[in-house]
């Protein structure tokens, strides 16, 4: 601003500059705000993120992710096949969370003991291909030897000894198959009955003492030949086959066989017959005592 000169004074007038500062104004255009609008931003879009994963998993993949943060499971982890990824080797999708990656460090069958207990395992849990192909060769072990061991039981005894015709051991994809076979000469029950004969009552009595420490559980299947009964409305085939199956059952009960080692008792008429050719053959009537594999019932 130019101020008028006082009279008698040739000096030129003073200029004076106003600066006029306005505090806070240029805040509004500043950048303060926009870090915190980020800040804000950033944290709305990890809540999200956290409902999403909230809704997209089960309980036991949240608490596989919560273990992941927990730091008392660090020791742990690191000792894991496959510690190094960021689940400590599993995915959110794995069976257990247990690694399967072709990079993993280890497998489950090569890092979890036999003997070990609870959760599905695959190596060398109970239903784990490692265990099911050991019990099967310690199944088949034990079956040579009750074969063995029943027929010089019946060659040393003078009573059995005519039956060893009449008994066959045959190897299945099920287990081991006793077959207690009739002739023409030689029935195991007597005629259109559900009674053992003498012998084959103590025939009973020596199997039954051979399987009677064996974990195996048992089937019983009755077989008889194609000749009818005369009544259509008394005995039939069906019911003899089924009754001789569980004779049977009953005697091995008899023998020391406990009640929950059954796992199958039927009768087939003449439906399966040995002889083919021949239905009517006195060799298609029998009972066929099968010893299971435990590893065929772990399946099921």
């Amino acid at each position: 601003m130019a101020a008028r000169a006082p009279h008698g004074n040739n000096q030129p007038p003073k200029i004076i500059v106003k600066k006029i500062y306005v505090e806070g104004h240029g805040g509004h255009h500043g950048g303060a705000w926009k870090v915190a609008y980020a800040d804000f931003v950033t944290a709305m879009m990890a809540f999200f993120l956290l409902m999403w994963l909230l809704g997209a998993t089960n309980e036991k993949q949240r608490k596989a992710l919560a273990d992941y943060f927990a730091p008392t499971l660090v020791d742990f982890k690191q000792s894991s096949a496959g510690s190094t990824g960021l689940f400590g080797g599993a995915s959110i999708t794995d069976l257990d969370n247990y690694p399967h990656k072709a990079q993993q460090t280890g497998t489950k069958s090569m890092t979890v003991p036999i003997d070990s207990v609870g959760g599905a395992q695959v190596g060398s849990g109970q239903k784990g291909t490692l265990k099911e192909k050991s019990q099967m060769a310690e199944d088949k072990k034990n079956f040579d030897k009750i074969a063995k061991q029943v027929s010089k039981a019946m060659a040393s005894n003078a009573k059995l000894q005519k039956l060893a015709t009449h008994v066959r051991f045959v190897p299945t994809r099920d287990g081991l198959r006793i077959d207690l076979v009739d002739n023409a000469d030689y029935s195991m029950f007597k005629l259109g009955t559900t009674t053992f004969e003498s012998e084959a009552d103590k025939l009973m009595g020596l199997i039954a003492q051979s399987i009677r420490d064996l974990p195996n559980p048992l089937m019983i299947r009755g077989h008889t030949d194609s000749l009818a009964f005369q009544s259509p409305t008394g005995m039939n085939n069906w019911l003899l086959s089924s009754g001789r199956a569980e004779a049977t059952r009953q005697r091995l009960a008899e023998g020391g066989i406990p009640n929950d080692r059954f796992e199958r008792i039927e009768g087939v008429a003449e439906r399966e017959p040995m002889i083919t050719k021949d239905p009517a053959d006195p060799r298609n009537r029998r009972v066929a005592i099968t010893l299971l594999y435990r590893s065929s019932m772990l399946n099921r």
